[in-house]
């Protein structure tokens, strides 16, 4: 933790940026740092993820005004608490087997100065897991099944998560009586001070295993990797994540399983870009068409659709196709997708055709040339 960067450094970022800002900079380096961009480059797949993970919560105003207030231990409850972090490395899952099974079996705190604490052998909930699933662009926009390979612990099936070999059972630890912790009594110069801690003759279990299972070697749970089904809804947007109730790491003691969190990598399309619901479109058409007018076959997320511009467009032209764009999450609204035409300049023009546009620049003497207004300049 202590190598983690400011969210804001990040990005390249003043603490006072907006929330359009925070947009803009995370666009521009996840397209900067994208693993189809720089395939095999790891510097740049860390990059990414740190950029993913800086917007993740500075995108979000209740995250974002917890990290203001309080640092990374205001969106990471496990920072500093060397159990890995709960946004780091991607949705990743931090620590090895032994770190996690010292946090499964060994974790909570003690009320210390004389303060009550829980049982540290009642049911205790699963830590939330983490993965990530990368989409295309059309089945962020549309939804779909996606298979997610991930690393769990699970309740022991050979003991049935008491950690004892068949045909044994634990015992209660004699020395916190089933309780897990102590209570300890330390002298200061302000007097005796009284605080509980995890019990050591059991590992604040509760419980002595004299036989441990040949499985799970006395742990209750082993790791095991799964497959995972994840129904993607229509319409989710990048570094948003998919919760799966129940299908975390498994709980403590009878407790329940945690929760796990599917975070969502949209890869970039060729030439399709998305804000927000809307879907933005660059489309070249010929100096004649623009002139003329034209029927314009223009691609869309549903397929090509046809829409005729008139005579006279002028470059930098924007039209809009209602309800071309991304479907809404829980709706059947869509966002509209925007076409921007550009005019494209004619090379390598032959004698033929360079005489045809000297007459023709001729015929139009006296038109007019001003420029005007575009669609992105009414938007600034």
């Amino acid at each position: 933790m202590a190598d983690k960067r400011d969210y804001y450094e990040v990005l390249g970022l003043e603490r006072s940026a907006s929330q359009d800002e925070i947009k803009k900079a995370y666009r521009k380096l996840a397209k900067k740092y994208h693993p189809d961009l720089n395939p095999g480059d790891v510097e740049a797949e860390r990059q990414f993820k740190e950029v993913n993970e800086a917007y993740e919560i500075l995108s979000d105003e209740n995250k974002k005004a917890r990290y203001d207030q309080f640092g990374f231990a205001g969106v990471d409850p496990n920072y500093g608490a060397g159990a890995g972090g709960a946004y780091g490395g991607g949705f990743d899952f931090g620590g090895d087997f032994g770190d996690i099974f010292s946090s499964f079996f060994g974790g909570g705190f003690g009320g210390g100065f004389g303060g009550t604490t829980a049982r540290r052998n009642g049911p205790q909930k699963g830590q939330t897991l983490r993965a990530t699933v990368r989409l295309t662009f059309e089945e962020a926009a549309f939804g779909c099944e996606k298979e997610v390979e991930i690393s769990r612990i699970e309740t022991c099936s050979t003991c049935g998560g008491n950690g004892c070999a068949e045909g044994h059972s634990p015992e209660t630890c004699s020395t916190c009586r089933g309780t897990g912790s102590v209570q300890v009594q330390t002298r200061t110069p302000f007097g005796v001070m009284s605080s509980t801690q995890p019990c050591s003759a059991c590992g604040g279990s509760g419980k002595i295993i004299r036989n441990p299972c040949p499985t799970c070697k006395g742990k209750a749970a082993v790791r095991r990797n799964k497959k995972i089904t994840v129904k993607v809804p229509k319409g989710i947007n990048d570094g948003q994540a998919i919760s799966m109730p129940n299908q975390g790491h498994a709980g403590r003691n009878g407790g329940p399983n945690g929760d796990l969190l599917i975070g969502v990598e949209i890869i970039p399309h060729a030439y399709f870009v998305r804000e927000e619901n809307d879907v933005y479109y660059n489309h070249n058409i010929s100096f004649t068409q623009a002139a003329l007018g034209a029927e314009l076959e223009i691609p869309t997320i549903d397929g090509k659709v046809k829409y005729t511009i008139p005579a006279g467009t002028q470059p930098n032209s924007t039209f809009r196709l209602r309800n071309k764009g991304i479907p809404y999450l829980r709706s059947d609204r869509r966002g509209d997708q925007y076409v921007t035409v550009s005019v494209q300049v004619p090379t390598n023009l032959n004698a033929a055709q360079k005489e045809a546009l000297r007459q023709f620049e001729a015929a139009m003497s006296g038109e007019s040339y001003e420029p005007k207004k575009g669609f992105f300049s009414k938007k600034r």
